[in-house]
């Protein structure tokens, strides 16, 4: 087969060059939910934002409503022009939509900032994620799945770090993570100019013949897998949505040590980039996928238990922590990436990844209004409801994970029918 072919003619480091440059999105887009994160208390205080618009501001960011729109457009785009042209064109995009986030003077114009840069990342989380798929050697797609997701984890990590020495400067020092993400943008429109078009989307076009529809995807035999894709990943992202943006500024909410809300978000993301590393990337091809997800999964729960029974203090956000950051990188995320890489055909592969990450980040944006509000309120109470989606987003993942490992994405076609 000419798609065989093409992968056994590439070397092993062509293979990892690719899945790093596709990847970077992920780091680019987790960069720019942290960095957010971070500047909104700075931004709070000087434009005395209030809980509403601080949920708005988290609704429309990189981490919600405006990355699903772009994954909407985006995916649609790259199955009818191929994953080359979006991934490489819509960092442009990405650089121009962060000037506004490094020159912000007013509250319009973080929001406008976010919702740009959001519109950018949504458009090439599915470009890259397919791209990744199509590219990666059979029997090493969850290992080449695995870096992308190690690259989601080292956003943050370097975002969180680096914040611990700005922040003293106030609004001028964070300055610098937006500026790093939009350099950093530049550079990857540069390098990924090299890289070739999937081949597997190239003879998809031709075998297909008209390009695929909206009713082509919207038919039962892929809505099943999208509403399971959804349901499971969409409930574990509500966590990871109040998690990743809301986490330091819940920590300084809260009255806990300065240095915390930079170290302890940063904790987690660096240990879940060792558990990506030692469990998903070097285990997700060989054993059981379906058990790796649920011991995951029973983590998740015990983790955010733990928080709504004893409380939002240092040693048990610590402990909190470490559990989730376990858990997260061979959980819900990880194999969102990879599963929502295989239930579909290449002609559609990622306007349905499109569809699915859409529908999961707009919920997302939607539950990002109420959490401030709920976290005044009654942290305990948020907490509780937070542990309730990851019990749903274990049991809907354990009951229907597909067993794919292995084989190739024909072999998958072919048994689906």
């Amino acid at each position: 087969m000419a798609i065989t072919a093409q992968a056994d003619a590439m070397s092993t480091r062509e293979h990892w060059r690719n899945t790093i440059l596709a990847g970077l999105a992920n780091y680019i887009d987790s960069g720019s939910i942290v960095s957010g994160s971070v500047a909104l208390a700075l931004w709070k205080d000087a434009y005395h934002l209030s809980d509403s618009l601080i949920g708005l501001i988290a609704a429309f960011s990189a981490n919600a409503i405006s990355a699903g729109i772009g994954a909407l457009i985006g995916g649609r785009l790259c199955d009818l022009f191929g994953r080359k042209r979006i991934y490489q064109y819509d960092m442009l995009f990405y650089a121009f939509g962060m000037l506004f986030l490094i020159f912000a003077a007013a509250p319009w114009m973080i929001i406008t900032g976010f919702v740009l840069v959001g519109l950018a990342v949504g458009a090439d989380i599915p470009a890259s994620w397919s791209l990744i798929a199509e590219q990666a050697p059979d029997h090493e797609r969850g290992a080449h799945s695995g870096v992308a997701q190690i690259l989601w984890y080292l956003g943050p990590v370097v975002v969180l770090v680096a914040a611990y020495f700005l922040k003293p400067f106030g609004i001028s020092g964070v300055r610098w993570l937006f500026i790093h993400l939009a350099v950093l943008a530049l550079a990857l429109t540069f390098l990924r100019s090299r890289m070739k078009e999937s081949q597997r989307w190239e003879e998809s076009t031709h075998a297909a013949g008209p390009r695929p529809r909206w009713s082509d995807v919207l038919q039962l035999r892929y809505l099943a897998p999208i509403a399971y894709l959804v349901t499971m990943y969409g409930m574990w992202n509500l966590w990871a949505g109040y998690n990743g943006f809301f986490t330091p500024y819940l920590i300084e909410q809260n009255h806990l040590p300065q240095w915390a809300a930079t170290v302890v978000p940063a904790g987690y993301f660096f240990i879940g980039m060792f558990s990506i590393w030692l469990v998903f990337m070097k285990l997700s091809d060989k054993i059981d996928q379906r058990l790796m997800f649920g011991i995951s999964a029973a983590m998740h729960v015990l983790g955010m238990a733990l928080l709504a029974i004893f409380g939002f203090t240092l040693p048990v956000v610590i402990v909190h922590i470490v559990i989730m950051g376990l858990a997260s990188g061979f959980g819900a995320q990880s194999f969102f990436q990879l599963w929502s890489a295989e239930l579909f055909p290449t002609a559609i592969r990622s306007t349905a990844q499109g569809l699915a990450f859409a529908v999961v980040r707009i919920g997302l944006g939607l539950w990002s209004l109420a959490v401030p509000a709920l976290a005044s309120n009654s942290m305990t109470s948020l907490a509780w409801i937070l542990t309730g989606f990851l019990v749903v987003s274990g049991v809907v993942g354990v009951l229907w994970s597909p067993r794919n490992a292995g084989k190739s994405l024909e072999r998958i076609d072919a048994e689906r029918g």
